[in-house]
């Protein structure tokens, strides 16, 4: 019998948002103000966000002016979405693994958002997907950690109190993925959760587009769109065509 998928449970939890509660929002802004304006994207375009969680990254690219639509396979991040909706921002449940319905201008796929399946024809078939989903002309932005900073700086034990919670957390690289496991203590009982990303370093990305019919037209190291350094750049982000 198929296991769940672990990402399934873990994004759909509160824990999952409260250990996160403090990520970067500005920085994240600065890089879809660089991006868009790089793609001189129209007013009149239509951004997909996928996935795009509790649709803070949607908000802001509507707020900049563009049409949005964010789809993610949680329930409960697009029921937390919802309340921001308008006529030009609207949210959808939606597995990325089914084709998309219609055509948009621009599908982000922002901040590790992708890898998290075993066989690499499961990645392929989102690419494709997404391939599909894009009416021609229409950009790809993929944004990913850069998997060989993350090998050469692993911190294999760390623990983080966040709103009363201790988050205990191992990360480990193994059979080609970066795997975090953390464990914590709340409502009355112990919680463990296993997060599972594939190592994709720009080889491999190159690959998987190049396979499903892309083109990389641009090649940036950070939210700043400097110049990837294998070697130094936090991220790995790649537009496409």
């Amino acid at each position: 019998m198929k296991t769940k998928d672990w990402f399934t449970d873990w994004f759909d939890t509160s824990y999952y948002h409260i250990l996160y509660k403090e990520r970067n929002d500005s920085e994240a802004q600065v890089f879809m103000k660089n991006v868009t304006e790089l793609l001189c994207l129209s007013k009149a375009n239509h951004v997909l966000d996928l996935p795009c969680g509790k649709g803070r990254h949607a908000v802001f690219l509507n707020s900049l002016g563009y049409r949005v639509t964010g789809k993610d396979l949680s329930k409960n991040s697009i029921k937390a979405a919802k309340p921001f909706e308008n006529d030009t921002l609207n949210f959808e449940v939606h597995d990325m693994r089914k084709p998309l319905k219609r055509k948009y201008d621009a599908i982000f796929n922002l901040f590790t958002s992708f890898g998290y399946f075993e066989e690499d024809r499961e990645d392929l078939l989102i690419l494709e997907h997404i391939k599909k989903g894009l009416k021609p002309n229409g950009f790809f932005v993929f944004d990913f950690l850069n998997a060989i900073v993350v090998k050469a700086n692993l911190v294999s034990k760390e623990i983080k109190n966040v709103e009363g919670i201790t988050f205990h957390i191992t990360r480990e690289i193994i059979n080609g993925f970066i795997i975090k496991n953390i464990s914590f203590f709340a409502e009355g009982k112990e919680h463990t959760y296993t997060e599972r990303v594939k190592y994709l370093d720009i080889e491999k990305m190159t690959y998987y587009l190049n396979k499903v019919g892309f083109t990389i037209i641009h090649t940036f190291g950070d939210y700043q769109l400097n110049s990837f350094n294998p070697e130094h750049s936090n991220r790995l982000i790649l537009v496409a065509k």
